[in-house]
């Protein structure tokens, strides 16, 4: 089981067991993001690409979805989704 220090958690959470991103970026989520906050984002991602009216298929919003992306994990200002209501 891989640990991480999650830049949201702190010490001793449960990492992802896979490289979710290509690249660079794909490495930092793995070394520093744990699993808890990554099913987070995944659970935003949904909302902001529905709200938005995003397609991953198209280039320009898969650009709009990494920053939001970076906004959310790494540098904590992700605007919260209009109309959504947390529990």
């Amino acid at each position: 089981m891989n640990t991480v220090n999650c830049i949201k958690y702190g010490n001793q959470q449960i990492g992802l067991s896979y490289v979710p991103y290509p690249g660079e970026l794909g490495e930092k989520i793995h070394q520093n993001i744990s699993d808890k906050f990554w099913q987070e984002w995944l659970a935003h991602q949904v909302m902001f690409i529905n709200e938005n009216r995003l397609s991953p298929i198209k280039s320009k919003d898969r650009e709009k979805i990494m920053s939001e992306m970076k906004a959310f994990l790494f540098d904590g200002n992700a605007k919260p989704i209009e109309g959504f209501i947390p529990e």
